[in-house]
């Protein structure tokens, strides 16, 4: 097999645009815009994941964000909306509850006004998970795990193994499926979800046993002996960071806040990735061939960080636009340069070479 070799975008950079993404999805509810986003993440998914178990994780991601929306579909029909309305699609019997759950109503009246405030308040969460859903299906976790400082190696272990689980588990079941059907044997159902199940739980176990014995041997969790005072030092920095983090960014949804939040919020950010960098000298690790952030890694995150904050500007300056109202029972309305700001979105599909499919080689013919 013989293919061209492209280098691969650092996992990082895929990993700040699709926070970009999630970051402007919270910005609005309305369903155009958010559309949108689905779409853009969905086109650079689609041009752009490779064979591996994880990259096939966003079909799964795309299930549970449509499972939300119906969840909180149901939640609305069933115990009702905070939202008034007088387009009533159908009633439901009412079970009376007693005194102390007032405000609480099971059944009643289920209004047109009510099920679109739940559709454009579940369809925000919705589109949130499918852009969390891309970064899964788009960064290979093991090079992401390679890219962070040493001070969060073993957080970031435990992490990239939680997040390649899921990947790998759908991986099995669709395996299982897959021969149980060519055996003539069901594979839906309560009978054949209990027979999947154990053969998938036994592989999961025989991969957690591989992996621990894989990290033992490479001497996981081997220390380096650092003098007390740098060990103090990082702790107060590192902790003290993260409380001014706290607070610069409480003080920055507040109004009262709004003079400190941001000076806090640097001098707390600067002080947390000096206790970062101070940290990572207990860590005995080296990078083999480390990803490199080069220009495509910085166009790929600043198009997510322009999508939110072109978002957020939006949600500032006309928040009728971005967040429709349901009374009165009214259709919303595509504002045009939040949805040419989401288009930003689709860079990568242009500035990242798709890595080109392996072409196998045909011997020549010995004369």
């Amino acid at each position: 097999m013989a293919a061209r070799s492209v280098t691969a975008l650092h996992p990082g950079a895929w990993w700040l645009w699709s926070i970009g993404l999630g970051t402007a999805a919270t910005r609005t509810t309305n369903p155009l815009l958010l559309a949108l986003l689905v779409t853009a993440s969905a086109y650079v998914v689609a041009t752009h994941r490779g064979a591996a178990p994880w990259a096939r994780s966003y079909g799964a991601f795309a299930k549970l964000a449509l499972a939300v929306l119906l969840i909180r579909l149901t939640f609305a029909v069933v115990l009702g909306s905070p939202v008034p309305g007088t387009h009533v699609l159908v009633t439901l019997p009412e079970v009376p509850l007693p005194h102390w759950a007032q405000g609480i109503r099971l059944g009643g009246e289920v209004t047109a006004e009510g099920v679109l405030f739940a559709v454009y308040d579940g369809l925000k969460l919705a589109t949130l998970l499918i852009c969390v859903g891309a970064a899964n299906a788009l960064a290979n976790p093991a090079r992401l795990l390679k890219s962070l400082p040493g001070a969060l190696y073993e957080t970031g272990v435990a992490v990239v193994v939680a997040l390649t689980f899921a990947p790998n588990l759908i991986a099995d079941v669709q395996r299982l499926r897959a021969a149980r059907r060519l055996r003539g044997r069901p594979d839906r159902g309560v009978r054949g979800l209990l027979q999947v199940g154990l053969p998938v739980l036994e592989g999961a176990l025989e991969r957690s046993v591989a992996l621990a014995a894989a990290m033992d041997a490479r001497g996981y969790g081997r220390t380096a002996d650092v003098p007390a005072r740098i060990r103090r030092t990082t702790a107060a920095l590192t902790l003290g960071g993260l409380l001014g983090v706290c607070a610069g960014t409480y003080g920055l949804l507040t109004a009262e806040g709004g003079t400190y939040g941001l000076p806090v919020l640097l001098v707390s950010v600067a002080a947390a990735l000096a206790g970062l960098r101070l940290g990572g000298r207990r860590t005995l690790r080296t990078r083999y061939r480390p990803d490199a952030w080069d220009a495509r890694a910085w166009l790929v995150a600043a198009s997510g960080a322009a999508v939110a904050a072109l978002l957020t500007l939006a949600s500032v300056s006309d928040p009728d636009a971005l967040r429709p109202g349901v009374v009165p029972l009214t259709a919303p309305q595509l504002p045009l340069w939040p949805a040419a700001a989401i288009l930003l979105a689709l860079l990568p599909a242009f500035v990242v070479p798709v890595s080109p499919v392996p072409v196998p080689v045909v011997p020549k013919e010995s004369s």
